[in-house]
């Protein structure tokens, strides 16, 4: 089937929620192929993703080696490297429990239910260009107007305050407060952070008012920032952390770990997909590489910093967000037909979230083509 083929039958089958152009066939470390045989260094790497590149032999032979042996047995039963998996977590966070999901969305989903349960309060509070997914939970404490406005009304109920804005905060937080959702970078929004005391400002405060702490590392976490968890360089400890993206290296995946004295009994939550034997071989696989991996984190990001510190980046280890404007969408377009690909956050920012295996060669060779898009 020809490409043109193929997107006749896109458009006459797939719901068009999606706006595409380009289709990949092929990957390799962080470089991808199309269907139309050209190469590009992916700063996008299914955003977020695929921490571990596309395609790592550890991580193919490790889902192939499970798959040949048990796919799927449901939660009913012990799952083959699922508790081995939940250690790992809890070692590499410094929380207590874990609980796997199947994507970012359901995690946060997770930890809605745990903050409920535990605190027996209803409302919570999130953040202003903050998002936490598309399910309808998730998408209630997800801030954006134009995807969580046409499906309103919304459980639970949240309240918005400006990122960054303690006082904003301290208005809103009271005894019927479940919980305060907060990313430590804002990744859709374009790699926005606040200062480091924020964050202790917002501990104080959900202590202060019996509220958890419920910090999304859905994108920032699994070593992307040159930590496990990137709010782990604030020196503040959350409640309850959710995860996905990158780990699993592209295998639906997601997890929450909380604090101790948080968990689910029997029957409070579950799921028939979540931590199955497949996701964990390609966990245990992807976290073996990201412990190989993660001390080289922090240098890649400022190797990125210093060739495009002319456009004021916004770098945290291998996020990267550039201010643009108007311009994002022709930028981005100037760089995958110069072999890079690159994409659009919110409000005109370019962001770069690259595998943590990108080489410098690589990094050196996106950031001329960055220069060349952003000076044209």
């Amino acid at each position: 089937m020809t490409g043109t083929d193929y997107r006749a039958l896109d458009a006459r089958y797939y719901m068009p929620a999606f706006g595409r152009e380009r289709m990949l066939v092929k990957g390799e470390g962080a470089r991808v192929w199309d269907d139309e045989g050209n190469e590009f260094i992916d700063c996008v790497a299914g955003i977020a993703v695929c921490s571990t590149g596309h395609c790592h032999p550890h991580v193919v032979e490790a889902i192939c080696r499970q798959a040949a042996r048990l796919i799927h047995c449901s939660n009913l039963y012990y799952v083959p490297g699922q508790a081995e998996l939940a250690e790992r977590l809890v070692h590499h966070t410094g929380m207590a429990k874990a609980f796997f999901s199947n994507s970012g969305a359901e995690a946060n989903e997770g930890a809605i239910k745990l903050a409920r349960l535990a605190t027996g309060r209803q409302r919570f509070v999130a953040f202003e260009h903050g998002f936490h997914g598309r399910t309808m939970g998730s998408l209630a404490v997800t801030h954006k107007p134009a995807i969580r406005e046409p499906f309103e009304p919304l459980e639970p109920r949240c309240d918005f305050v400006a990122y960054g804005d303690l006082e904003g905060l301290k208005s809103v937080i009271n005894s019927k407060t479940a919980g305060v959702f907060v990313e430590p970078v804002q990744g859709e929004a374009g790699i926005i952070t606040p200062p480091n005391e924020f964050f202790a400002g917002v501990r104080d405060l959900c202590d202060d008012a019996g509220a958890l702490m419920i910090v999304d590392e859905v994108q920032s976490g699994m070593g992307r920032t040159g930590t496990w968890l990137a709010i782990q360089q604030t020196g503040v400890s959350p409640d309850i952390v959710s995860l996905a993206k990158g780990i699993a290296s592209g295998f639906p995946m997601g997890a929450i770990v909380a604090r101790e004295g948080l968990e689910f009994t029997r029957s409070q939550h579950g799921s028939t997909f979540a931590g199955g034997p497949l996701a964990c071989a390609a966990a245990h696989a992807t976290l073996d590489v990201i412990e190989e991996v993660l001390p080289m984190v922090r240098a890649k990001g400022e190797r990125f910093r210093s060739a495009l510190s002319r456009f004021d980046p916004r770098v945290r280890g291998l996020m990267i967000g550039i201010s643009v404007g108007d311009r994002c969408g022709d930028v981005a377009a100037a760089c995958a037909a110069d072999g890079v690909l690159v994409n659009c956050a919110a409000d005109g920012n370019l962001r770069l979230v690259p595998p943590l295996v990108i080489t410098d060669e690589e990094i050196d060779r996106a950031c001329v083509v960055l220069g060349r898009a952003l000076d044209g």
